[in-house]
């Protein structure tokens, strides 16, 4: 028997979705994943079943309510399938892994003097976390990554913080408008034929596509955007026409 038509009983399925038995014997009360088959008084689960709780301990563990989660379940014909266009929205955007370090640490790697004050504005925005040893848990390494090589360019730490509320609005207007195009056309074709099952594989297929070319886009419009801005600041400090400046490349 191949691993696709494998069967496991609740021990073997709460051991491979890293769950407690009494876990999934609850969210099956639930009605989160269906019955398995009997032999007997034994149940055997395949698949789906697998790719559902997974699904369930994902949503979770990213915020979602049990509540919401039965809803989206609810939905769904099938756990693999959904499984799949979950880790496709997901996936591509997951920054990389959280990073721990210690206030002097980041102070070093920053360039500059140790301040208290500078770490607590970093917990205010949400750049930081405190730990219980102490420590900092910083969530998007990338994001601290960036932040920092500015500063290295010699930007000051206090027009960064002006500017990181502002930035992350912008984000979440361009991220908004780009759900919305896809959710406005896309799936709601797809909620409208009643969410077939044969549809799925379809939705995973736009959505792995349109999720890097979103990107490309932005970084595409925010080049156009940026050139524009760099000319309109030459001709007001320098007086000049941007085209009679050094070349930089």
């Amino acid at each position: 028997m191949d691993a696709q038509d494998e069967e496991l009983t609740v021990d073997q399925l709460a051991a491979k979705v890293g769950m407690t038995v009494r876990n999934v014997r609850a969210y099956a009360g639930r009605g989160l994943i269906p019955p398995p088959r009997l032999v007997g008084r034994t149940g055997y689960y395949g698949q789906d079943h697998v790719a559902r709780l997974t699904l369930v301990r994902e949503l979770l563990a990213k915020g979602y309510t049990l509540a919401a989660v039965e809803r989206m379940l609810g939905e769904l014909p099938d756990g693999a399938m959904a499984l799949g266009v979950f880790e496709t929205l997901v996936n591509p955007w997951t920054p990389a892994e959280p990073e721990e370090l210690d206030e002097f640490q980041l102070a070093e790697r920053a360039g500059v003097p140790h301040d208290p004050a500078v770490i607590e504005r970093l917990v205010e925005l949400g750049i930081a976390e405190r730990l219980d040893d102490g420590r900092l848990r910083i969530a998007n390494s990338d994001l601290l990554r960036t932040g920092l090589e500015v500063i290295k360019l010699g930007v000051p730490m206090q027009a960064i913080f002006e500017m990181l509320p502002k930035l992350f609005a912008q984000a979440d207007a361009v991220a908004k408008t780009y759900v919305e195009l896809f959710r406005s056309t896309v799936w709601r074709d797809f909620t409208n034929a009643g969410m077939p099952t044969e549809g799925w594989p379809e939705i995973q297929r736009t959505l792995e596509g349109i999720i890097p070319l979103a990107g490309q886009a932005l970084v595409a419009a925010f080049r156009e955007a940026m050139a524009r801005e760099i000319e309109i600041v030459a001709y007001e400090e320098l007086g000049l026409d941007p085209k009679a400046l050094p070349s930089t490349g």
